[in-house]
């Protein structure tokens, strides 16, 4: 940890992309990530794919959650999200949602218990970039394991979507 939280407002989507990659990029053991689909978000990206790929390839035990209430637009517009769930099946997740849990429209991604992204709503960009709020971080990755501990495998390694 470098210090105390620092938080920076996000106002538009392009803000909220830039700060889903800072996040990725500073991921150093685990990244968990819901999103309404994952489709619009950057998850496409060369530079995203490079630094998930880098996370996974750095250590065997690093994680790579992704949670989503639907999950085909993944195979659909994210082929390098495919790539990585086929090359890092081993320690690379994507579930989804039930249909108990459609109510929950705040998409979040929490970086190694220390940094996250977060918006308000699914239809609204804005939202806050957290670095090194640990309290806010943890009570996030808290609330996606309850979120994972309901939901099922979605995607598999098998499934490319290329």
């Amino acid at each position: 940890m470098s210090g105390s939280p620092q938080h920076t407002q996000l106002n538009g989507a392009a803000e909220y992309i830039a700060a889903l990659d800072t996040l990725c990029e500073m991921a150093q053991h685990s990244l968990f990530i819901f999103e309404k689909n994952f489709e619009g978000a950057g998850f496409n990206s060369e530079a995203r794919y490079n630094s998930m790929r880098r996370l996974l390839l750095s250590s065997p035990i690093n994680r790579l959650h992704l949670l989503a209430h639907d999950t085909r637009p993944i195979t659909q517009h994210c082929p390098r999200l495919m790539l990585l769930l086929r090359q890092f099946s081993h320690n690379m997740h994507i579930w989804q949602t039930p249909p108990h849990l459609l109510h929950l429209t705040e998409p979040f991604a929490v970086a190694d218990e220390s940094h996250y992204v977060r918006r308000f709503h699914f239809d609204d960009p804005r939202g806050i970039l957290a670095q090194d709020d640990v309290e806010g971080a943890r009570a996030l990755k808290s609330r996606f394991s309850e979120m994972w501990a309901s939901s099922r495998p979605s995607l598999s390694s098998t499934a490319t979507g290329l």
